[in-house]
């Protein structure tokens, strides 16, 4: 596939979603190297959405490394439990945060960001990462995004 994409400017979420889902397929699809899926990825999605942050943490060493990612820097290493990242991973579940200061022990990377979602990644059973997904606005996220996210991530090639 062509390194471009197709922005849909629906201002339906869904439709937005449908629409990037193929094509970030097509971009991964047959490529076997994992930082590079996860860097397009990223891509992608910080095209279509324009979302503050968008990126991926990688377990190493039992806790969550920084790995590809759009937008600002970032805290680089996370304990597993700590923050949304670390209890999503903890809890290997989809997390949606609608603001992130009443979430217990929030880690706040950029004092910038509103509301966050992350999506555990899985391979052979166990989260082998996840996906941070923040914006400056509160309450951004919701059960769509959450359906789709889990899409995406399932495109991911750990072998």
């Amino acid at each position: 596939m062509a390194e471009d994409l197709k922005i849909t400017t629906s201002a339906d979420k869904k439709e937005q979603y449908q629409s990037l889902l193929p094509q970030i397929e097509a971009l991964v699809f047959g490529e076997p190297d994992l930082v590079a899926n996860l860097a397009n990825i990223c891509a992608a999605l910080k095209e279509q959405f324009k979302w503050f942050w968008v990126g991926f943490y990688l377990v190493k060493n039992d806790e969550l490394v920084l790995a590809p990612f759009q937008g600002p820097v970032a805290c680089t290493r996370i304990a597993k439990g700590k923050g949304v990242c670390g209890v999503s991973w903890e809890k290997a579940e989809t997390l949606i945060v609608p603001d992130v200061d009443e979430f217990p022990g929030h880690i706040a990377c950029s004092s910038l960001s509103r509301s966050e979602i992350v999506i555990p990644l899985f391979y052979n059973n166990e989260v082998v990462g996840v996906l941070d997904v923040d914006s400056e606005e509160l309450a951004k996220f919701d059960d769509i995004d959450a359906e789709y996210l889990q899409l995406v991530v399932k495109l991911v090639n750990f072998k």
